[in-house]
């Protein structure tokens, strides 16, 4: 790996959300600043500007805040490298995409987009490689400064050298070879003034003295130009790696929309802790030296190394991520996990917004009873529903008689446990154990028969966390209340 001092980079384009791939790459370059001391860059590389999405640059700001990783340069942070939008710095591209032309390394090139697609017509129509055929690479300044005289359009491309090969070092994959033969002279600076990816790329990478590309693997293809691009310039290049594509859950092709989310913001509203994705992403593409599965960012820093980064596309398994965030979600405190929880109870219509503190310590109360039953934070509205609900529906007749039993006699054990409770001026699990052990008994009943009708009538399920921790935490008033609800049931429905 590359000596220089270490300064990196992760640059989204914002023509949509922060895509899960994005955000990993975002986390390798975050580790591998944090590791050497380097320096992290966030850079909106927002020329295409026909796909702009509005408020992507927000999401993907959102992301990384919620990832955990900060920037030490970019937006609302500045730097001395800024502006670091790449639309703020048109006037940069244009004067290096001119000195390319100036130094024989680019041209003007006036084809229309009509003669461009029966150009792409014509090579599909006789299996020819696509890309473009070089028409304007041979035109006289007379006829560049004609062309410009009638108004015509124009982009610049570079000029590809006809013969010879590329190599460039990967840190991962060691030497790759390309030919010149089969690239095209490719569009540096557009008709409309912006600059194409490979020229605002490479001329940003310079100017802001990157010292590590990390990117996907997808952009392999685009490597070769860039090469080609420092070479012209005369510029020293960076360090290049390529991190492995990831593929879908079952393993067959790439990752992509049909498979379920792809954002980070997907994944953040699906109820996914940070520390969760981060350390799933972690170990998506790298492994370190020991048999350590769970890191925390910190940890992660010390340890990180470009050379443990595999080459081999990795399956993107929700399975395992769902065993990370189950395990994290169990490893919070009750009251950090209460708080994580307010926004989707929120949403669900459990709790007001804001929620009033009285409710916040209730919540916190009942969140051991349902912490290891949940693996999402959006699975927590149907775990604590009738905790938080005054009313609940009566369940159904059928559901409450209690197995190999009637109504009458479901009817008959409910109207004892109420009896029972009513008396009871201590309302903890303790007491409740003991009073429901005792009507067990006094009725010469197995517990199942007695307790599952109860569990069924104050909560409408019948997977509940313990019975009489639910019971202690619903309070008497409520527990008596949904019990005649079910009597009323079981003897007029």
């Amino acid at each position: 790996m590359s000596k220089k001092v270490v300064r990196v980079r992760f640059a989204p384009s914002p023509t949509g959300y922060q895509h899960i791939g994005g955000a990993r790459t975002a986390l390798y370059d975050w580790l591998l600043a944090k590791k050497t001391g380097g320096t992290f860059i966030l850079r909106i590389e927002d020329t295409d500007r026909n796909r702009l999405v509005p408020d992507a640059v927000e999401d993907i700001k959102n992301s990384l805040k919620w990832m955990g990783l900060d920037w030490d340069e970019g937006p609302d942070v500045g730097g001395e490298a800024g502006p670091y939008f790449q639309s703020e710095r048109l006037d940069l591209y244009q004067n290096y995409a001119e000195d390319l032309v100036k130094k024989g390394k680019a041209y003007y090139c006036f084809c229309t987009p009509e003669r461009l697609e029966e150009m792409r017509g014509k090579q599909e129509l006789n299996n020819q490689p696509s890309g473009y055929d070089r028409h304007c690479r041979d035109l006289t300044w007379d006829q560049v400064e004609e062309y410009k005289a009638q108004g015509r359009k124009y982009v610049i491309r570079f000029k590809v050298p006809l013969q010879g090969k590329i190599e460039v070092k990967d840190e991962l994959r060691g030497e790759m070879v390309f030919d010149h033969e089969t690239l095209d002279d490719f569009v540096l600076l557009k008709s409309d003034g912006y600059p194409t990816y490979h020229l605002a790329s490479v001329v940003d990478d310079h100017l802001m003295e990157i010292s590590h590309v990390i990117r996907g693997e997808e952009w392999i293809v685009s490597t070769p130009r860039h090469f080609l691009l420092y070479q012209a310039f005369g510029w020293e290049l960076p360090a290049f790696i390529h991190l492995p594509i990831f593929l879908s859950p079952d393993g067959k092709g790439k990752l992509s929309k049909r498979h379920g989310a792809t954002s980070v913001r997907e994944f953040r509203e699906k109820g996914y802790l940070p520390e969760a994705l981060v350390n799933f992403l972690l170990l998506l593409g790298w492994h370190p030296s020991t048999d350590q599965e769970l890191f925390t960012l910190e940890e992660a820093a010390k340890v990180f190394s470009i050379e443990r980064i595999s080459t081999s596309p990795v399956s993107f398994s929700l399975d395992k991520l769902d065993w990370y965030n189950g395990l994290y979600i169990r490893k919070l405190s009750p009251e950090d996990l209460a708080k994580r929880c307010v926004p989707f109870l929120q949403k669900d219509g459990l709790l007001p917004d804001p929620c009033p503190r009285e409710q916040l310590t209730y919540l916190t109360k009942i969140i051991p009873l349902v912490q290891e039953r949940i693996k999402l934070l959006s699975e927590i509205s149907k775990a604590v529903s009738y905790f938080l609900k005054e009313e609940i529906s009566p369940p159904a007749k059928e559901v409450l008689i209690i197995k190999k039993g009637t109504a009458e006699e479901t009817a008959a054990i409910l109207k004892k446990i109420v009896e029972t409770f009513s008396k009871l001026e201590d309302f903890s699990e303790e007491t409740i154990e003991k009073s429901l052990r005792d009507v067990t008994e006094a009725l010469g009943e197995k517990p199942g028969r007695v307790f599952m009708p109860v569990r069924i009538s104050v909560t409408g399920e019948t997977a509940t966390p313990g019975l009489f921790e639910l019971l202690a935490a619903l309070g008497k008033p409520r527990v008596i209340h949904r019990l005649q609800q079910a009597i009323a049931v079981l003897e007029y429905a």
